[in-house]
């Protein structure tokens, strides 16, 4: 998932949750415009924290799983080597 799927996530589980940016800031420590920026794709960058405690604030985690459907660093190299 990219930066810009999550700001779209943020956003529709803040409406949801019926928080204003404002209020989602406050409880999350982080600032206002930060938020926004998230929110409406404009953000290039957010510290894995502040991203950590917006979702918090939503009653949501981040977490890691396998990507489905890309291939692997295993399978690029046998590739290439195959390649060869």
């Amino acid at each position: 998932m990219l930066l810009s799927d999550l700001g779209l996530f943020i956003r529709k589980e803040r409406k949801a949750a019926g928080l204003s940016i404002q209020a989602l800031a406050e409880l999350a420590g982080v600032d206002r415009t930060t938020l926004s920026k998230l929110e409406n794709e404009r953000l290039p960058e957010m510290g894995y924290a502040k991203l950590e405690r917006v979702l918090a604030a939503l009653g949501f985690e981040l977490t890691a799983q396998p990507a489905q459907g890309l291939p692997t660093l295993n399978d690029l190299q046998r590739q290439n080597r195959e390649g060869q």
